[in-house]
């Protein structure tokens, strides 16, 4: 396979930058930029030249001989100091020897075809860089181990060994025993029915703690939006006055809660006849509002009686918070009608984190969380519904053979999560969200 190279590390200015090969052409270009192949995984003071013989730097050079690699391929890394020039001109010296820029993500992509890692663990090696959290950290580092995976593969193997009993009930109908509705048959579909709901929460969950959740604060002028945002982020983000329409703009900030991250929105305060620039803010708050996960619509507390506006999204929770509990004097907390809170005291906000936790249906899985990704809790609830289906199939109508069937479409499905059914399209999409050098 020919030689691809990249930057490793950041843009920017850093004591180290590292610039990474990987492919048949590794060794000769390591000959020819560092005098020779160094000792494979040893790490080797070296000078750096060009295919002139000119010297670019001098630093670590380090040499993974294939398939003893992460890529499975020839690999050398090149550890010099870290100013983009110096980078950029190793690139450039390795590109003259023979090597071609690498695209976004085709060190882990070509680990995946070499089977040094399945599709999940590759999608991982991304959720783990990009994560949010200590836990969602944690979680990606368990999904690149394999946990997900394992799970995956768990339930695999339960549909394998369920069309093996079902299709050898088909293969002999003669047998006096009918295997189709023997109670050993009817305690593995259980078993696996069990299996798809306990795989489905905790995938879920893992989406949850990788994409956190988006909620967007939204509600009157002068409801008090601007103050949670603040009191929540702990940072004086937004503007707050007591002029309305103060917020004009969608003011984002990126909170942890117990580990979710949760992305907040403050949204221009939503009224009639606004001016001409607060017609703008308000029209973005909605475009805001169309693309939330939840919605907090802020009440002043000491106006009763301000219904939510009728144009929020119907298919997204919203939730009531009743701020200035300071001025009412009513308790803070959780009650069947919302939330009472106050955003100038703090009070009231242990319960509406809580409160955030239990919207995006998350709960810290301690040990046993891993990171997902949307298309991975898609594939698992296709692989539900044709179990179900098949299920159904077999206690209406007695047909073994469209349960058999279905087990093999989920078995399928659940291949599309790992990789072991996938497409040049699906591969392309994953692996052009990585960034060039990873």
């Amino acid at each position: 396979m020919d030689t691809i190279v990249a930057i490793a590390t950041p843009p920017g200015i850093g004591g180290i930058g590292i610039v990474r090969l990987s492919g048949d052409e590794a060794p000769d270009i390591a000959k020819a930029m560092l005098g020779s192949v160094p000792e494979p995984r040893k790490a080797t003071l070296a000078h750096f030249r060009d295919g002139a013989g000119a010297e670019l730097d001098s630093g670590i050079a380090l040499y993974f001989a294939a398939p003893a690699s992460f890529t499975g391929e020839h690999v050398l890394e090149l550890h010099a100091h870290g100013g983009p020039q110096v980078l950029a001109s190793l690139v450039e010296a390795a590109t003259a020897l023979g090597a071609r820029r690498a695209e976004p993500g085709e060190f882990t992509k070509r680990a995946f075809l070499n089977d040094k890692l399945d599709l999940a663990q590759a999608e991982a090696v991304a959720d783990l860089i990009a994560s949010g959290s200590a836990q969602a950290a944690r979680a990606a580092l368990r999904s690149l181990g394999g946990r997900f995976s394992q799970e995956v593969d768990a339930l695999a193997e339960m549909l394998v060994r369920l069309r093996m009993h079902v299709e050898a009930a088909i293969d002999f109908p003669e047998e006096e025993i009918d295997f189709l509705s023997d109670g050993a048959l009817a305690a593995r579909l259980e078993a696996c029915a069990a299996a798809f709901a306990d795989l489905g929460t905790r995938t879920e969950a893992g989406r949850v703690l990788r994409d956190g959740l988006r909620v967007v604060i939204a509600g009157a002028p002068n409801a008090g939006k601007s103050s949670l945002l603040n009191l929540l982020s702990g940072e004086e983000s937004a503007i707050v006055t007591e002029v309305a329409g103060t917020t004009r703009d969608v003011l984002r900030e990126r909170i942890d809660v117990d580990g979710l991250v949760v992305e907040l929105a403050d949204t221009a305060g939503l009224r009639e006849d606004p001016d001409r620039i607060e017609a703008e803010g308000i029209r973005r708050a909605r475009e805001a509002l169309a693309s939330a996960d939840a919605v907090l619509w802020i009440e002043d507390a000491s106006i009763p009686g301000v219904a939510p506006d009728a144009g929020l999204p119907a298919d997204v929770p919203v939730t009531v918070v009743h701020n200035k509990t300071d001025l009412t004097g009513d308790a803070p907390g959780a009650r069947d009608d919302g939330l009472w809170i106050s955003a100038l005291t703090g009070a009231g906000l242990d319960a509406l984190r809580r409160h955030l936790a239990g919207l995006a249906g998350y709960r810290d899985l301690g040990e046993g969380a891993f990171t997902a990704r949307r298309r991975h809790v898609e594939a698992l609830a296709r692989a539900a519904a044709h179990f179900e289906s098949g299920r159904q199939a077999l206690a209406q109508r007695s047909a073994g053979e469209l349960l058999a069937e279905e087990l093999h479409l989920a078995q399928e499905a659940l291949g599309e999560i790992t990789g072991a059914v996938s497409s040049d399209e699906l591969l392309g999409r994953i692996f052009s969200e990585f960034c060039i050098g990873k």
